[in-house]
C-alpha cells in the first residue's frame, strides 16, 4: 500500500513548489471588502442579482403592483432602500438626517415617481461607494459593521423585489435566480 502512495509524492511536491513560486497576492483591505459588498448589492452582478438589475425594466404599474398577502410592492421596497441608505450616508458624512418618527412603515412610502425612485436609489448607492473610496482607515474601522449590515439589508430586500416580480410574472429568469 505504501508503494501505491509513493508515486503521488513527486506530484504533490511539484504542485507545492509551483504554488510557492507564485507572486503573493495583496491581502484584501477593509475598504476593498466594503466596496465589493456595496457594489455587488448595487450594480455588479456576481453571486447574486444586484438591485439595479432587480428593478430594471419595470413600468410604474408593475413597480406599484401588490399581491393580496400584504407584501410590499417593488416601489415600496425601492423607496425603503433609498430611505435607509440615505439616512445612514448622511450620518456617515457627519450630517444629521431629517426627523423620523421611528415607524419603519413610513420608510416604504414616497411621493416620488417610479423613475425618480430608481434614480434616487442608484444615486444614493453611488454616493455610498464614493464616500467609502474617500474615507480613511480610521473612519472605516468605526463604521465597518454598519456598512456591512447595509449591504446585507440591501441584498435581503433585493431578494424580496425578485420574489415580488416572480409572483407578478415580470421577472426574466435570464437575469438570475432561476
Amino acid at each position: 500500500m505504501l508503494m501505491k502512495k509513493l508515486p503521488f509524492v513527486p506530484f504533490l511536491a511539484l504542485a507545492l513548489s509551483a504554488f510557492g513560486q507564485q507572486a503573493p497576492k495583496t491581502p484584501p483591505t477593509l475598504k476593498g471588502i466594503l466596496l465589493d459588498q456595496l457594489r455587488t448589492t448595487h450594480n455588479v452582478k456576481e453571486w447574486f442579482v444586484p438591485v439595479n438589475v432587480a428593478i430594471a425594466g419595470l413600468t410604474p404599474e408593475q413597480a406599484n403592483w401588490k399581491d393580496k398577502s400584504g407584501n410590499h410592492s417593488v416601489m415600496e421596497l425601492t423607496t425603503h432602500l433609498a430611505f435607509w441608505n440615505e439616512r445612514s450616508l448622511i450620518k456617515f458624512k457627519g450630517g444629521e438626517p431629517s426627523k423620523f418618527s421611528g415607524d419603519n412603515e413610513e420608510s416604504f412610502r414616497s411621493t416620488l415617481t417610479w423613475d425618480a425612485a430608481v434614480q434616487k436609489l442608484d444615486q444614493v448607492l453611488t454616493d455610498w461607494e464614493k464616500a467609502i473610496e474617500a474615507a480613511d482607515d480610521a473612519k472605516l474601522q468605526k463604521w465597518y459593521s454598519t456598512i456591512a449590515h447595509i449591504s446585507a439589508h440591501n441584498a435581503y430586500h433585493t431578494g424580496e423585489i425578485i420574489y415580488v416580480r416572480r409572483e407578478q410574472g415580470s421577472w426574466n429568469p435570464a437575469n438570475g435566480v432561476h
